[in-house]
């Protein structure tokens, strides 16, 4: 098995187990502004949300579409520090059938039933493409860490 794909299989291994993830933006002044956000991940390691139009992440997504996140373990001891950071671009999700299906992992994920269904239809449901990876796990030593770009 080549290197990069064992590599990808340990970034989607940690992505699939988490259910969170800090994603950063910049504003109309060059500000840094960072949202943590329910996702569910497809199989190409894609990033879904949804929220508001007017939430702050989602003004400056509309400003830049590139964006910054991460997914990491929760933990309170440095050597189990384990997370990945991306890089890469950020774009609305209009197709009916696309956002329907999406949506339906997304509400069952969370178990989000009927409770939120006018809240969700009013949200914009997002993509993330991730074009950059860096993986850390202090697990395996102090630092360690591998990046990985992905092919166009």
């Amino acid at each position: 098995m080549k290197e990069e794909t064992k590599q990808l299989e340990t970034i989607a291994a940690l992505v699939r187990g988490e259910s969170t993830v800090a994603l950063a933006t910049v504003d109309e002044r060059g500000e840094p502004c960072v949202a943590a956000l329910f996702y569910i991940v497809d199989g190409d390691l894609n990033l879904y949300w949804l929220s508001s139009v007017n939430s702050a992440h989602s003004r400056n997504l509309c400003i830049s579409p590139l964006a910054s996140a991460t997914v990491y373990r929760q933990t309170e001891n440095w050597k189990a520090i384990c997370g990945v950071q991306m890089r890469g671009r950020v774009e609305s999700i209009s197709d009916r059938e696309r956002r329907s299906a999406m949506l339906k992992i997304y509400c069952e994920r969370f178990a989000l039933g009927r409770v939120l269904r006018l809240a969700i239809g009013r949200s914009t449901l997002y993509r993330f493409r991730p074009e950059w990876f860096r993986y850390i796990d202090n697990s395996m030593r102090f630092g360690y860490k591998f990046e990985v770009m992905r092919d166009e």
